[in-house]
Parts: structure tokens; C-alpha cells; sequence
């Protein structure tokens, strides 16, 4: 029996970030820490734009590229004008001369206008990733995010509709969450097939509301072995709709790592719900073959997180009859299962 992973093609292109830290936010959000997690406490347009203009350039000079130019945290369609123009004639520039390729931005979900990103879309912008973090309006109200969940459904339109591609944030465990949430906003997202999806479970960070509220016993974050569990529940409704998922979980940095009070933060985080929904794949597959498997040949690309963080599936494995001998790693496409 040959059967593929179910998740879509991954993008070849690199992304090159650049964060402009609660540039354009209206406000601050209850778990907000974009200082923590940049390193930056505010964003000097001007200092971020020459010091971007400086590193294309030299990129340019040793041949690198292409990129895909992102532009994280902050609100990018609420940047006082004329910066949203100003940062895309700069991409523009570079991607007449070969080294970017495609760009993207980060908003909320409440920030966007036909109008206005038809516009951004004529001036070089290919993507849009909203930050919807959850469409639940109890959980949006209790997290502070000033919006409802139609206004993030319609936001998700407007992007469609106005021919740039979508990706959507979603942030699981927020305040006001409760068993199934996080499955119903995964079901929305999925069925409304972004591009790509990044899901980063909710952490209490010093300094920020949350924290507060989580010290005063009025917030329980969820523990590392939810997050694991239900991001691998996740995944496979995601990838059945051609959605790209291209982060489990916020990327390691020294500033929020001491920061975090609470919360599912760990480093293979998302290792370990990839391998999770990769041994569902293949314990139906097993069930569907009907007897225990003399061998299961894996494709080479999935041998870093095959059994999960420090072998964490191999017990798992062993009891569906796959263990030692019978596990191949091989240069394929293709699993493969007799």
C-alpha cells in the first residue's frame, strides 16, 4: 500500500521578515507582547526602512535571493501614509531586479477595505495574513480584539475578493475559550482555503494584561500536551483543503522565552503535533491494511519527525506493530506499507 502525505507542498521561496513591532495597531490586545517577541519595544519606520534598503542591496551584490518580503507585527494596512506606498516601491524596486519575488504583509482583521488593499494590491502586494486569532465572538470580546467574528469572516472575503492571496492567523486558547472552540475556528479557516494558516496557541507573557489576569486566577492557559493534542487534530482539516500550516507555535526568541509566565511554550512544540497527526496517517492506514505491517518504508524528508521529540511515538508505534526492522527510511515520495 503507497499512500502520500497529506500535507500540501511546502513553498520553495525564502521569506525575508521585517517587523514593524505596534506600528499602525489602534490598540493593545489583552496577550499582546510584540516587544518580547521582536526584541523592539516600538518601530522607527525610517531606521527600519534604511536599514532594509542597506541589507537588499547587499544581498543583491552576493547574489542571493529570490525573497518573498513580509512584513510582521504591527498593522501594515493601518501605517500612517505614506508608508504602506513606501515600502512597496521599495519591494517593487528590488523585484525588478530579481531578488524579491513576492510580498506579503500581517493586519488585523478589522483594517481592511476593498478599496484600499485593491490598491496596495496594484502598487506589489501579493498577500495578505490576517490576524483573526479566533472567530468566536465570546473569545474575541474577552481577548480584547475589538471585533466580531463576522468581521473577521468578511475580512477573509475582502482579501479573496480582491485578488491577493489570503493566510490566517489563528491563536487558540484565548480567554473565553472552551472545548471544541479551537476545532469550530480550524473548521472556519479551512473552509474558507487560504493560502497558508499559522496557529500559535496562546502563552502569558510579563508585562502584558494577560499576565494580570492569569495572576489574579482569572485565566487558565493550555497545558503543552493539549496544544500538542489538538494541533495535530488540526493539521490534517487544514491540509485536506490545500492550506499550507507554516508555523506551530511562536518562533524561538531569547526576549519572550524569559518572558513567559504560562502557556504551551516549548521548543519542538511543533515537532511534536506533526508527528502526532503523521502517526494517525499512518495507524489508519494500518487499520486499513488489516493485519500487522511487515514494513513501513518512510520518505527520508520525514525522518526528523517521524517518532516526534526525543522518540516520544515509539511506544505508540511499537503498540500498532511498527517498530525496529520494520521501519525503512527511503529516498521516495511515497510511503509505503506491506
Amino acid at each position: 500500500m503507497r499512500f502520500a502525505h497529506p500535507e500540501p507542498v511546502p513553498a520553495s521561496v525564502r521569506v525575508w521578515p521585517v517587523f514593524l513591532p505596534f506600528a499602525g495597531c489602534p490598540y493593545r490586545c489583552l496577550f499582546c507582547a510584540q516587544d518580547k517577541q521582536t526584541g523592539r519595544d516600538h518601530a522607527d519606520l525610517a531606521a527600519i526602512l534604511d536599514g532594509l534598503k542597506a541589507d537588499l542591496h547587499s544581498a543583491l551584490e552576493r547574489g542571493h535571493g529570490p525573497y518573498e518580503l513580509a512584513f510582521y507585527g504591527g498593522t501594515f494596512t493601518a501605517l500612517p501614509a505614506p508608508w504602506p506606498e513606501t515600502f512597496l516601491a521599495l519591494a517593487a524596486r528590488f523585484r525588478e531586479l530579481g531578488l524579491i519575488s513576492r510580498v506579503r504583509c500581517s493586519t488585523r482583521p478589522d483594517c481592511v477595505a476593498p478599496d484600499g488593499l485593491s490598491r496596495l494590491a496594484s502598487l506589489g502586494l501579493d498577500m495578505v495574513e490576517l490576524g483573526i486569532q479566533s472567530f468566536d465572538d465570546e473569545a474575541l470580546r474577552a481577548s480584547g480584539r475589538g471585533y466580531s467574528g463576522k468581521v473577521a469572516r468578511a475580512a477573509c472575503r475582502i482579501v479573496n475578493e480582491s485578488g491577493l492571496a489570503l493566510g490566517i492567523q489563528l491563536l487558540p486558547g484565548l480567554p473565553g475559550d472552551r472545548p471544541g472552540l479551537f476545532r469550530a475556528d480550524v473548521r472556519a479557516a479551512a473552509d474558507l482555503r487560504p493560502e497558508t494558516a499559522r496557529l500559535y496557541p496562546c502563552l502569558v507573557v510579563r508585562g502584558t494584561p494577560l499576565a494580570d489576569l492569569w495572576e489574579r486566577g482569572g485565566y487558565v492557559p493550555w497545558t503543552t500536551d493539549r496544544a500538542v493534542r489538538e494541533l495535530a487534530e488540526a493539521l490534517p482539516v487544514l491540509w485536506a483543503e490545500g492550506v499550507r500550516v507554516i508555523r506551530l507555535g511562536l518562533a524561538p526568541e531569547p526576549t519572550l522565552d524569559e518572558n513567559v509566565l504560562a502557556g504551551p511554550r516549548h521548543p519542538a512544540l511543533g515537532q511534536s503535533a506533526r508527528a502526532l497527526a503523521l502517526f494517525e496517517v499512518v495507524k489508519d492506514k494500518v487499520r486499513e491494511l488489516g493485519r500487522r505491517p511487515s514494513l513501513l518504508e518512510v520518505p527520508r524528508r520525514y525522518s526528523g519527525e517521524f517518532f516526534g521529540h526525543a522518540r516520544e511515538l515509539a511506544p505508540a508505534y511499537f503498540e500498532l506493530g511498527v517498530a525496529g526492522d520494520s521501519i525503512r527510511f527511503a529516498e521516495s515520495e511515497l510511503f509505503f506499507l506491506e
